[in-house]
């Protein structure tokens, strides 16, 4: 059997969703050979996994990666984006920039090799002297357990796979989950379908005046009162609901409505903490996702939470080594898309200072 070598290259940027393209977009100034590895089939990352109704909370000219704002569409004048207008826009903001990616390519795993690393994919092998890390969390989806779970004869789903109402129509569904995925999810399957609202602790609703961009500019100031060590002023902050159209009307309809968690999981439904049972035929769990760094586990530094230890982005126990995208974690709002821009360009700074201050040599594959 023949052996193919590893392609070479100074950089390799895994997963072509916004944080990849984003940071894609910073090192083609550095004259450093890179490549984005994408598993996804089409451009767009994990919006195309979104369900059909999903809208952005702050307006086009908000919600923009750097170089290039989100176009508004004429035919959506004063409302949040689609999901499918991003997808859109992505696809357009990685061929506008002309941005080296593959896809399909799936990593199977990243090891030392030499003084760079080895990236083992489904379609051959890289060799690189530093790697960006900008998977996100879209397909580790969490689900917490609870009594009884496994002999739930119901449907349960994530927001994750969750893409639109009409397979519930006329059912009795348990949407659990505080966020803006669960009111979402509560506003678009509520229209057809009977809803019960399960939330650890009561909903916080944003003022209708409050949209992301608000939102965002509170939290950034916040954020930097903290750099400074002083105690911020309260405020709103990412995690509260953003009270879009499709939530306003679920307001409208009197559904916005939450309930604290059941004790259990029955054979057909719920046993709530009084004792009362209670029938259920879909369960959709929008109860978040963990980090998608399962092939880094060969490195022998991701934790049980598949977490890194990081300065900003930069892992702080292997050298090379960068996470982008990932949240407060790797970076103050990193994990949307006008925030990502931030922890972006500082990667590509430190990525280029490093390849400029190590010469690593490539080791080859037999």
């Amino acid at each position: 059997m023949i052996s193919l070598s590893p392609k070479e290259v100074d950089i390799v940027v895994i997963g072509g969703g916004q944080s990849g393209l984003a940071v894609g977009y910073f090192l083609r100034r550095t004259g450093r050979s890179f490549v984005i590895l994408d598993a996804g089939s089409a451009p767009g990352g994990s919006w195309n996994q979104g369900w059909d109704s999903l809208r952005l909370f702050s307006p086009a000219e908000a919600s923009s990666l750097p170089g290039w704002p989100m176009p508004r569409p004429a035919t959506d004048i004063g409302e949040f984006p689609s999901r499918q207008q991003v997808v859109d826009y992505l696809t357009q903001y990685e061929s506008r920039y002309k941005l080296p990616i593959e896809r399909p390519v799936r990593v199977r795993q990243v090891t030392v090799s030499g003084n760079g690393y080895a990236i083992e994919t489904d379609r051959g092998s890289w060799q690189a002297n530093a790697v960006v890390n900008t998977t996100g969390t879209a397909s580790h989806p969490v689900v917490p357990p609870y009594p009884g779970q496994t002999d739930y004869t119901g449907v349960q789903l994530h927001s994750g796979s969750y893409r639109s109402p009409e397979d519930l129509a006329g059912q009795r569904v348990l949407i659990v989950g505080g966020g803006n995925s669960g009111a979402q999810i509560l506003a678009d399957v509520s229209r057809v379908a009977q809803t019960v609202w399960v939330t650890l602790n009561e909903p916080t609703f944003l003022p209708d005046d409050v949209d992301g961009r608000v939102l965002f500019s509170r939290a950034t100031e916040r954020y930097q009162t903290l750099q400074t060590g002083e105690t911020p002023k309260p405020t709103g902050n990412l995690g509260d609901i953003v009270m879009v159209p499709t939530v306003r009307d679920a307001r409208s309809r009197d559904v916005l409505h939450a309930v604290r968690p059941f004790e259990r999981i029955t054979r057909t439904g719920v046993q709530w903490a009084d004792g009362r049972t209670e029938d259920v035929d879909t369960i959709i769990w929008c109860t978040g996702f963990r980090p998608a760094t399962d092939y880094l586990r060969p490195l022998g530094i991701v934790d049980t939470q598949g977490r890194i230890a990081t300065d900003g982005t930069k892992a702080t126990q292997l050298p090379g080594l960068w996470l982008v995208g990932y949240g407060a974690w790797t970076g103050f709002a990193s994990a949307t898309l006008i925030g990502v821009g931030r922890s972006a360009r500082t990667t590509a700074d430190e990525v280029s200072t490093y390849l400029h201050q190590h010469t690593p040599a490539f080791t080859t594959h037999d």
